[in-house]
């Protein structure tokens, strides 16, 4: 793989602290890798659907049937999207977008990393 050092896309919006007023969340964690990747569900009024989650050191592949907003709220990361080569470096308050029916290999080296997942229309 290639590391590409440029700027990642940062959000305009990010907070460390995100609130999501008025929304229902769901209990059960989703659990993947064997426990390496947890996230908990959560739905808003307008029917759309956020995952909150965090995810230990490792490398995963996750694949997607919508498309995605991966917003990296805590650690650092690094991932390749599906059908690249080029491996690009997250940090807190920054952003990556995977394409539907496509995927991403995801790389935490270490302490943790967490997101918010947002689906995408």
């Amino acid at each position: 793989m290639r590391f590409l050092l440029v700027p990642a896309t940062v959000s305009p919006d990010f907070s460390p602290a995100m609130q999501f007023p008025n929304v229902t969340a769901i209990a059960k964690a989703n659990v993947y890798f064997d426990g390496k990747v947890v996230s908990h569900s959560i739905l808003f009024p307008d029917t759309s659907k956020k995952t909150l989650g965090l995810i230990y050191p490792g490398t995963y592949h996750f694949g997607t049937d919508a498309a995605e907003r991966m917003e990296i709220t805590d650690g650092t990361c690094s991932v390749v999207l599906d059908g690249s080569q080029t491996e690009q470096a997250y940090a807190a308050g920054t952003h990556f977008d995977v394409p539907a029916k496509s995927g991403f290999t995801i790389t935490v080296a270490q302490g943790f990393c967490q997101y918010v997942c947002s689906f995408l229309a």
